[in-house]
């Protein structure tokens, strides 16, 4: 059985090191999905669910990302991601009081650049919500 080496590090961690039979995550374009030797690929990512099926149990593995980069090799996939949480870290209501509080600054916004601010905030607040909600699903 092919195996693809994958790599998930935020900033403050590396959050994901080891072999997978199959890795999806949020594309700038859409989802990927990414299987051993795909073709090299470099692309920004988005937020959302980067979801990693591991070799050695088949289990999947859930990694939150609120975006960054993607890496792909025929044998290595890296995600070097902004912020970067394990499935079993996320807590639904701190994303639901960010988010929340990402809906007022979009009210209050005095300048275009707060305003973008925000709506990025609150875009990737409402990606990590619906990512808690399908991670706790399984």
């Amino acid at each position: 059985m092919a195996t693809i080496h994958v790599d998930v590090v935020s900033a403050e961690a590396q959050i994901f090191s080891g072999e997978a039979k199959f890795v999806a995550l949020p594309g700038e374009n859409g989802e990927l999905g990414i299987l051993p030797k795909h073709t090299p690929l470099i692309t920004r990512i988005k937020p959302g669910a980067v979801r990693i099926e591991r070799a050695d149990t088949g289990e999947e593995e859930f990694v939150f990302v609120a975006g960054g980069i993607l890496e792909v090799q025929p044998d290595r996939v890296t995600v070097l991601a902004d912020t970067a949480i394990r499935g079993h870290d996320l807590d639904e209501a701190k994303a639901e009081e960010a988010k929340r509080v990402a809906e007022e600054a979009i009210k209050n916004a005095k300048s275009d650049l707060d305003l973008a601010r925000a709506q990025s905030e609150f875009a990737a607040m409402a990606a990590q919500i619906a990512a808690v909600r399908r991670f706790r699903k399984k």
